[in-house]
């Protein structure tokens, strides 16, 4: 079989998975609807229990929408930074920049209310908004220093290092704003902090699906650049490729992509740093104008699986999407740190 066709056939595959998960997302939930029932609603007739109508139409299917985004966004995310900074345990969660996302929502949501304070933020789709901004700037801003401090470091495991340190200390600022909160300002937070697809409704997918598309545009447009990155800056200079715009561009796209999903969907960890990995690994390909779209793909697939297991584990209620997503994407990552011990050792030897 050629390499070119079994590629093909990974990528019906893929597109096969994709929609068995979304409708098995939709289908399955903590409140048990009939196959059937299900059915009529999807194709437009109407279930004689308006309930049901209104946990599909109005709950099942914008989370749904939103674990695709979500899935796709992060593993782009994931795959710029892996690519820019020749390190494979980087990602939005573990390098910090979620931890930067969702310490900008704590200075909105733990001090609403406060005197001079949110004044922007007010309520409805403008709160929305807010929000996202906030989540924005503040997965810049640790983007931007991490990127500066990866320029005066040689070791991916010192830069791993100072992400995590970073997320500490944006942990205990998080503390100081919680504990000065109002309970009401405080349990909102630490809902949201758990992480849930399901907080996004139809008229907050109006401003989430036109940002991520726009992220992952610019994530596209710089398959190029990426692709040379992949063999040294120097190289990639020599190309012409100007990388302090890569640089910007990458910050951009990666405090869009993480910041934006932080903001409406809570940290949620390791999808970033797992997909890019399974991805390459599945398909035996380092392209980014490939790899872009099969990590979207993939990210999506592993998002809604995610998202299934959540419902499922308890029949009455969710559980949050971290847990999930750290269950299957912390074995990942020890599997990438065992790799690399694996071939600094042969060198070693060698």
């Amino acid at each position: 079989m050629s390499i070119l066709k079994r590629k093909k056939i990974i990528a019906a595959f893929l597109f096969l998975l994709l929609g068995l998960s979304f409708f098995f997302d939709i289908v399955l939930g903590s409140v048990r609807i009939p196959l059937s029932e299900a059915l009529n609603i999807l194709t437009g007739s109407s279930s004689g229990n308006s309930v049901w109508n209104t946990i599909i139409i109005e709950f099942r299917i914008p989370k749904a929408i939103t674990a695709i985004l979500a899935g796709s966004a992060l593993s782009v995310s994931g795959l710029l930074m892996q690519t820019f900074f020749r390190n494979p345990l980087a990602d939005p969660f573990v390098l910090g920049i979620s931890s930067g996302a969702s310490f900008g929502v704590a200075l909105v949501v733990l001090t609403a209310g406060s005197i001079g304070i949110n004044l922007f933020f007010l309520s409805g789709l403008l709160n929305k908004i807010g929000i996202t901004i906030a989540a924005g700037i503040g997965a810049a801003v640790i983007l931007l220093l991490i990127t500066f401090v990866s320029k005066k470091v040689s070791s991916n495991i010192t830069l791993l290092i100072f992400g995590l340190m970073l997320g500490y200390i944006i942990g205990a600022l998080e503390s100081i704003l919680k504990y000065f909160s109002s309970p009401e300002n405080l349990q909102g937070y630490v809902i949201w902090g758990m992480g849930n697809f399901g907080n996004v409704i139809w008229n907050d997918l109006f401003l989430l699906i036109p940002i991520i598309l726009t992220g992952l545009i610019i994530a596209f447009i710089l398959s190029k650049p990426l692709n040379l990155l992949l063999l040294g800056e120097n190289y990639a200079i020599s190309m012409g490729v100007n990388i302090k715009a890569i640089r910007l561009l990458i910050v951009i796209a990666v405090g869009i992509l993480g910041g934006v999903i932080t903001a409406f969907c809570g940290p949620i960890a390791f999808i970033g740093i797992a997909v890019p990995h399974i991805t390459r690994k599945t398909l035996g390909e380092f392209d980014h104008k490939i790899l872009i779209p099969a990590v979207c793909l993939v990210g999506s697939i592993l998002a809604l699986f995610c998202d299934i297991i959540s419902q499922l584990i308890w029949h009455e209620q969710t559980i949050p999407i971290n847990v999930v997503t750290s269950l299957v994407g912390a074995p990942v990552v020890i599997w990438i740190i065992i790799q690399q011990r694996k071939v600094k050792h042969s060198f070693a030897m060698e």
